[in-house]
């Protein structure tokens, strides 16, 4: 049998401490058992309010006004209810409250309002890239809540289990109307991750009681590390373009094939991130933009060449830079031409150039996985150990040819 709500609405006077004969006037709520009391922001003398009828004594002007006041706060609650029910949500204190004041109370937090927190928190700790997915994240909560709920915010303690699934599934099923692409998978945990995070953070600050994420567990698909071969790396290097836009994409791509660096990190190269190393040889010493990890990386020849190409590059010099700046929307455009021209068939973009020197140019060559872990910048080596097992899968591969080989000889 399902039970029914219970809903009351009650109107007190809280006397002031500071003043003993004047006191503020509260709206008692009452949901099944359970209450709370928000501030009219209303006051009056304690000797003209009757407690009995929650309303003030006499017909004074002032007194008329003052109960046409209560009046309409006890409408206006009483439609957040009703409006809660006709939507068939959730009822409890917290939602009657939410509703009735359109989430804008200063007392209780909302989930749009943690994510600005978080965001406003973690602008100055965070890359700007990673804060700009959380952004997103909050977009995407925004236009579900909007969706589901027909409202612009809930409160904290909506934010349950089927909360996490609803949403999960608002990311999975969403058909964009614009020119984005629809969230694979792993898109949409990463909203997920984002959100879990946020969530952790209202647990710590004690403005949640319970962890929605606690039954959920994020499931993310193994993705395919792609990265060039030796000899699509030679391909590369050996073509000369006449066309400066692509040598210089070109030559900045074998750059991170030969140091690791992310895109970011290797536009922000200056002169002075090239210093003697502790073997008296040049090294590149930077911090990753994303995680603030200090790398340091022996210059392999291929690399220091590049850097002596553009030594007194004119744009480079001019914006202060190691290397002459490319957005990275033009640098992964110019590399798909690039590959096209050097007859690679893989979808290369500025980023396959770091896994290229973890597999192609460290690990396949008996470099540590140590070393290559603190050249990456990796702050758990588990994180590349994907790669060592891409070199292992390699190597599976290679074998399995020699064995055909063989078998036909």
């Amino acid at each position: 049998m399902k039970m029914r709500n219970t809903f009351g609405i009650q109107f007190v006077l809280r006397s002031n401490k500071t003043e003993e004969t004047t006191g503020s006037i509260f709206a008692r709520i009452t949901v099944n058992t359970k209450r709370c009391e928000i501030s009219l922001k209303k006051k009056i003398e304690i000797k003209n309010w009757d407690a009995k009828t929650g309303k003030a004594k006499g017909i004074k002007e002032e007194a008329s006004k003052l109960n046409e006041h209560i009046e309409r706060i006890r409408t206006l609650i009483s439609d957040a209810y009703y409006q809660l029910i006709q939507r068939k949500q959730p009822i409890s204190i917290e939602t009657v409250k939410a509703e009735f004041l359109g989430n804008n109370d200063d007392s209780g937090m909302t989930l749009i309002e943690l994510c600005k927190y978080h965001n406003t928190e973690m602008e100055s700790k965070l890359a700007k890239g990673t804060m700009k997915n959380y952004y997103t994240t909050q977009k995407y909560i925004s236009l579900f809540i909007k969706q589901k709920y027909k409202r612009t915010d809930i409160a904290l303690s909506e934010l349950n289990y089927k909360f996490i699934l609803d949403f999960e599934n608002f990311l999975m099923t969403r058909q964009p109307k614009d020119h984005q692409k629809k969230l694979h998978n792993n898109g949409a945990m990463k909203h997920l991750e984002r959100l879990c995070k946020m969530s952790n953070m209202a647990l710590m600050l004690e403005w949640m009681d319970k962890d929605p994420f606690a039954r959920h567990k994020l499931h993310f698909q193994k993705v395919e590390r792609f990265f060039l071969t030796k000899d699509e790396l030679r391909a590369i290097e050996m073509k000369k373009f006449s066309i400066e836009r692509l040598e210089a994409v070109k030559d900045l791509f074998l750059f991170s094939c030969y140091t690791g660096l992310a895109y970011i990190d290797t536009m922000n190269l200056s002169k002075e991130n090239i210093l003697k190393g502790i073997d008296g040889e040049d090294w590149l010493m930077t911090s990753r933009q994303k995680t603030d990890t200090d790398v340091r990386i022996p210059l392999l020849p291929e690399a220091l060449a590049l850097v002596k190409k553009y030594k007194d590059h004119p744009k480079a010099e001019h914006q202060g830079r190691l290397f002459p700046v490319i957005s990275n929307q033009k640098m992964n455009a110019y590399l798909k031409e690039i590959a096209d021209i050097c007859g690679i068939q893989k979808a290369i973009t500025f980023h396959i150039a770091r896994h290229t020197f973890a597999t192609t140019v460290t690990l396949s060559n008996g470099v540590p996985i140590e070393s290559v872990s603190k050249m990456l910048g990796h702050t758990s080596i588990r994180t590349t150990q994907v790669y060592a097992k891409v070199v292992e899968s390699k190597l599976s591969e290679d074998m399995r040819q020699l064995k055909l080989k063989m078998a036909s000889s």
